[in-house]
């Protein structure tokens, strides 16, 4: 398993939450985890947008074990959204294309995975996305000083744990903030 090391400045392993006001209907009210974040771009996955599709019907169209497994395959972004990924616990198996991302978080893409997921030894926890969101050098800090986004450090039981349609909220309410106290207006001193 293959690890990068983050620079003091990364905000690898940590969610990138859409700011209340952020328009763009692709991450409006998305929680993302960045799996990279160095001087050269950045790289994460929405972990709150399901497709119309579940991880068995993905698994029988790859030929595999597990398609009567109902769990939902995400939208980790606008790029190559042919591209699988999965987030999950590390372990004592090393799939092909992974990577530790935290102590707690692998990022793995190869179908190794996939196949024993569907065999049913595949890692306890994990999310499947298809795509990724991507930023190019600067990119994202510039995003981040327009207030675009919010960010904290990355809560591995939160991401994988929390139901898909509660997660901005919580990632929001772990940071201290409740949507149902934000204004809908802004204002200037």
């Amino acid at each position: 398993m293959s690890e990068t090391t983050a620079t003091e400045t990364s905000l690898r392993d940590h969610f990138l939450i859409a700011s209340p006001y952020l328009e763009d209907p692709r991450f409006h009210g998305t929680v993302i985890y960045l799996c990279e974040h160095s001087d050269e771009g950045a790289l994460g996955l929405v972990i709150n947008r399901p497709l119309e599709i579940q991880l068995g019907e993905i698994l029988e169209q790859l030929d595999m074990e597990g398609g009567e497994l109902e769990q939902p395959v995400l939208m980790g972004g606008p790029v190559q959204n042919e591209r699988g990924f999965v987030l999950h616990r590390p372990g004592t198996t090393d799939w092909q294309g992974s990577m530790l991302v935290s102590d707690q978080v692998c990022l793995t893409t190869s179908r190794d995975i996939l196949a024993a997921i569907g065999e049913g030894e595949g890692p306890g926890e994990f999310l499947v996305a298809l795509g990724y969101s991507g930023w190019a050098e600067g990119q994202l800090e510039e995003e981040l000083a327009g207030n675009s986004w919010l960010t904290c450090r990355a809560d591995a039981n939160m991401m994988f744990q929390t139901p898909w349609q509660d997660l901005y909220k919580a990632a929001l309410a772990g940071m201290g903030i409740d949507l149902n106290q934000l204004s809908e207006s802004t204002g200037h001193a």
